[in-house]
């Protein structure tokens, strides 16, 4: 199922967020996505309607977690909303979606004249709720939000809530509730790449030798991008890039990373001395759909003969 955050984005909100399409935001940070989904650790929806409401034919309904085929849970990455999905144990799927307005933190409150996709604004909570095989082309209503807890990266720790929707200009209204809680969010990741301050140079092809290191608090592979220069040298600088060094990092000690340039940019080749080392380091985050930069990590290496 297409989440309805990615929709709203691409449609009527200025950063568009289609599938898994990344824009890496360079410097140590990371990218704005929304969070994946989580299980829900305990969990119920329930909702009703008026008699004749169409959504749920006037039926009370009620789902757990602990017997639903799914229970999940997601949320924007700017905390903006929240996406609930249910597979009841027969296949019945519901879908509940409630944003504040655009730019906004979803927080507790009453948010009003929530209106559904595509037809929201930027001025408007958006509230959809979807049973089975019924959707409504229109609707209006409200929900509150009486606690939302967010973790990292949208992780949503904790919900209770409560909606009320009215379907295609009908006055009829269908009820609802939500609580849930998730298991503890895992940590966030963060990352660091150093430079050793000593490299080496090949006495025959010139070409250097740099070493350094990467951490991280747990488990990801780094990819190393840089180059190094020496800018004093004639009649032109000597320089040369690295591309795609991958090093696999688990949490504790230092990873060590080497990384031999083979080919020259230049024509000039290195010398004995001293030389300005950039360093890049990038690293997804394998709990959330997010890749971190360490940005350019720039320093000055020895370069000596080997």
């Amino acid at each position: 199922m297409t989440r309805r955050w990615e929709i709203r984005d691409s449609m009527g909100r200025a950063a568009a967020v289609l599938g898994t399409v990344l824009l890496l935001t360079f410097g140590l940070g990371a990218l704005s996505v929304p969070a994946h989904a989580v299980q829900a650790q305990t969990g119920s929806l329930t909702f009703s309607g008026d008699p004749g409401e169409y959504m749920s034919g006037g039926q009370s309904y009620a789902y757990d977690a602990a017997s639903a085929q799914m229970f999940d849970i997601s949320g924007s990455n700017d905390h903006n909303g929240v996406d609930v999905t249910v597979v009841a144990a027969d296949g019945t799927r519901s879908s509940l979606f409630m944003f504040a307005p655009k730019g906004q933190t979803l927080t507790a409150g009453t948010y009003t004249g929530a209106l559904r996709w595509p037809y929201v604004t930027a001025q408007d909570p958006e509230l959809l709720f979807d049973t089975g095989d019924r959707s409504c082309s229109t609707s209006t209503g409200s929900f509150t939000i009486s606690r939302v807890e967010f973790g990292s990266y949208g992780y949503v720790k904790a919900l209770d809530a409560s909606f009320e929707q009215y379907c295609n200009g009908s006055a009829l209204a269908l009820r609802g509730e939500v609580h849930l809680t998730t298991p503890p969010p895992p940590p966030a990741l963060t990352i660091a790449v150093t430079t050793d301050p000593q490299g080496t140079i090949d006495g025959q092809d010139g070409q250097p030798t740099l070493t350094g290191t990467v951490t991280c608090n747990k488990p990801t592979q780094f990819t190393l991008n840089g180059n190094v220069v020496q800018a004093d040298l004639q009649p032109q600088p000597a320089v040369n890039w690295f591309e795609n060094v991958t090093v696999d990092c688990a949490p504790g000690a230092p990873v060590p990373w080497t990384i031999v340039l083979a080919d020259y940019t230049s024509a000039v080749r290195f010398r004995p001395g001293a030389a300005q080392v950039s360093v890049r380091g990038t690293a997804p985050d394998r709990d959330y759909p997010v890749t971190l930069t360490t940005g350019d990590q720039v320093s000055t290496v020895e370069l000596t003969a080997a």
